[in-house]
């Protein structure tokens, strides 16, 4: 990531915290309107699962100065959604949502700068989370 993409995704992200229960909701809601295979993988609370996914990307956000510390923890994440059934193509579902999730959050602050920036962090969280998913494939 450029160093200005890096400030494009903090700077919305920013945006973002106040609401992010709203957030979470809208995201699961869209996740499972477009792509009903994936719900089976979620059980349990879904207001806790919300709040384990705004955790989840906040770290990664405040984590993009230094992405090293990080690359670990986002693989034993991805291995441990194996045990879930996630399969490689189910990230790109989970790309739609998110991305459709802050355009509807951002509003006109989601310019597609913006959008490119947060492709670019979220294809990053998951090409390391697939690679520890293949680890404990293999």
């Amino acid at each position: 990531m450029t160093p200005e993409q890096v400030t494009m995704v903090k700077e919305s992200w920013a945006k973002v915290i106040p609401i992010q229960e709203k957030a979470a909701e809208l995201f699961y809601g869209k996740l499972f309107e477009t792509y009903p295979e994936v719900k089976p993988y979620f059980k349990g609370d879904m207001a806790e699962q919300g709040r384990k996914l705004m955790a989840m990307i906040n770290t990664a956000v405040n984590g993009l100065d230094n992405l090293g510390p990080l690359v670990p923890a986002v693989k034993e994440m991805g291995k441990r959604h194996v045990g879930y059934g996630v399969k490689d193509e189910d990230y790109d579902k989970v790309a739609v949502a998110l991305l459709w999730t802050l355009e509807q959050g951002l509003g006109d602050a989601f310019t597609p700068e913006t959008k490119e920036a947060w492709t670019v962090m979220y294809t990053t969280v998951a090409d390391v989370m697939k690679e520890g998913a293949n680890e404990a494939a293999a």
